[in-house]
């Protein structure tokens, strides 16, 4: 059995750290080839945040400017990306396991951690912030059974998540190389995609 024949997940099976793969005919827009990292999966729902989007319209060294963060390092070009459609003022960085902000870090594995809270940004700011990290905002998130319900019409694939898919791919070659990680072409995939 490959990792394609796993993709289809079991009610109650906890998918926390692993990544969504938007399907091709996804219905809303704003996860057309999105790639997922889930943050946090239950009974009670999930939420993940979407690692493949960069914003065009806000930069790192914008955002920190409009919350009054100095700089003390040079953040030319480092994106911000869109996290997902709920609550977009909020920032979320998702980060390496190696700093831990001293208010809040969750730790969703051993690999990834994520921070909510001011501190990350004015620790990136001095140089002191997490080595590999996504700066988000707003994320992506499903109420009870939604997530379940979006797998069982075939919405999404899934796939392990590895530092390198996250932090170190080019944003506009993740969701091919997430399909990858399963053994799918996006190229067969988007040919399949429609038929009845």
């Amino acid at each position: 059995m490959t990792d394609a024949d796993t993709q289809a997940t079991p009610q109650g099976t906890d998918l926390t750290g692993r990544m969504l793969i938007a399907m091709p005919g996804m219905g809303d827009p704003r996860f057309a080839h999105a790639v997922v990292y889930l943050c946090a999966h239950s009974d009670e729902g999930a939420m993940g945040l979407i690692v493949n989007k960069p914003s065009g319209d806000v930069s790192m060294e914008m955002l920190l400017d409009q919350l009054q963060i100095e700089s003390e390092i040079d953040l030319a070009g480092q994106q911000v990306h869109f996290g997902g459609p709920v609550e977009m003022g909020r920032g979320f960085v998702l980060h390496s396991p190696e700093y831990e902000s001293v208010m809040t870090t969750l730790e969703v594995d051993a690999r990834f951690h994520m921070t909510a809270t001011l501190d990350v940004l004015e620790d990136i700011a001095r140089g002191q912030g997490p080595a590999q990290r996504l700066m988000m905002l707003g994320y992506a998130g499903w109420g009870p059974g939604q997530l379940e319900a979006e797998l069982a019409e075939n919405g999404w694939l899934v796939c392990d998540a590895t530092p390198d898919l996250v932090f170190r791919t080019d944003d506009d070659r993740k969701w091919e190389a997430a399909l990858a990680t399963l053994g799918v072409s996006a190229v067969a995939l988007s040919s399949e995609g429609g038929r009845a």
